[in-house]
């Protein structure tokens, strides 16, 4: 086949989905996105993988399109996605009432989705607690004309499965000392480490809304997979959904990144039994990765102080919760006056015994 005719086959890369482009010089496909490299055949066999989950997968799609509403805030933009019994609505971001706006296509149906364990009450008990614990909240914080609004929403996630091929160099060295009779000793001896390793990582998540603090969703995790179940449009009631604006290529970066610290990671912890150890070369590359588009389920909640408007997230399976609640300054000030009015007695007393 010429490079001419290659030139014409349009693939997707099997990392990021984004689209790949032939490399005259390597022969090959080349993802100028993410960086990956693929031969002709590699190519074809991801491609064709992929094109046959889309065709197992069409009649769940078009039942999904059927079956959804898709409301959009006319203030923010937002896409919401409820079940076909949903009438009416509200943001979830900026509270404003939300219309009608059609129904979604078949790709945006998940995969999977791990339902709901913690209860709208579970959830505000469990802030409470969270609350409870952090000395510097003012006290009229928790009351209930404070909490403008709790919502259970299925967050859009994008779940990577990652094949890592990981090498690194270090010089290692490992150092013994002794005594004999008058003389001390010490005996370091240097290495230089090898390691070619293949790493496989599961379930790294990303989630897929502009709209949510990737440090909010990340500080939530970890979600317990072996809860998850098929997609089914009856999840939906009673709780509402996201519509993912973050595709795969967009979220690929930080699955790679995580996944690339991890096994840099892992191949430094397997030379722990030196003295020292010097990375001189670390190469780690994601060679593919399978993707799941799943719904996680959070706890979102939003308090009113002061003027201004406090985030909370809380993770609807295992009940984690993440957010910065204010502080009463007054509090902390008289802390620190405490802490200072302490520190000179111990001062002054040290110089009247000295």
């Amino acid at each position: 086949m010429s490079s001419q005719n290659m030139e014409s086959i349009q693939y997707k890369c099997p990392n990021c989905n984004a689209d790949l482009r032939f490399n005259p010089k390597k022969q090959g496909f080349s993802c100028e996105y993410c960086d990956s490299f693929f031969t002709p055949e590699e190519c074809k066999a991801a491609n064709e993988q992929m094109q046959s989950d889309a065709e197992q997968n069409a009649p769940a799609n078009q039942e999904f399109e059927e079956n959804n509403q898709l409301y959009i805030c006319q203030s923010c933009g937002a896409e919401l996605i409820t079940d076909e019994n949903t009438t009416a609505t509200e943001c979830l971001y900026c509270h404003n009432p939300v219309v009608l706006k059609g129904r979604l296509s078949g790709e945006y149906r998940p995969s999977k989705v791990i339902p709901f364990k913690i209860s709208r009450e579970q959830a505000a008990d469990i802030f409470r607690t969270w609350c409870g614990k952090r000395k510097f909240l003012p006290k009229d914080f928790l009351s209930d004309s404070q909490l403008v609004h709790l919502h259970g929403v299925y967050v859009p996630f994008w779940v990577a499965d990652c094949h890592i091929h990981g090498v690194m160099h270090a010089e290692c060295h490992k150092v013994r000392h002794w005594s004999s009779g008058d003389y001390d000793y010490t005996e370091t001896k240097v290495y230089d480490v090898f390691r070619d390793a293949e790493l496989d990582f599961e379930g790294i998540p990303a989630d897929g809304e502009s709209k949510v603090p990737d440090d909010l969703m990340e500080a939530i995790e970890p979600f317990d997979y072996r809860d998850t179940v098929g997609f089914e449009m009856s999840y939906l009631s009673g709780f509402l959904s996201d519509k993912y604006d973050v595709n795969k290529s967009q979220v690929f970066p930080r699955i790679r990144n995580r996944a690339v610290n991890g096994s840099d990671m892992m191949l430094r912890s397997s030379m722990a039994g030196y003295t020292s150890v010097r990375v001189t070369t670390s190469d780690m590359n994601v060679m593919s990765t399978k993707w799941q588009y799943m719904l996680l389920p959070v706890w979102f909640m939003t308090y009113h102080y002061n003027g201004k408007e406090y985030d909370f997230a809380i993770n609807g399976q295992t009940g984690k919760q993440a957010g910065t609640p204010p502080l009463d300054n007054a509090k902390l000030n008289r802390l620190c006056i405490v802490i200072a009015l302490v520190c000179m007695l111990i001062g002054a007393l040290g110089g009247f015994l000295a």
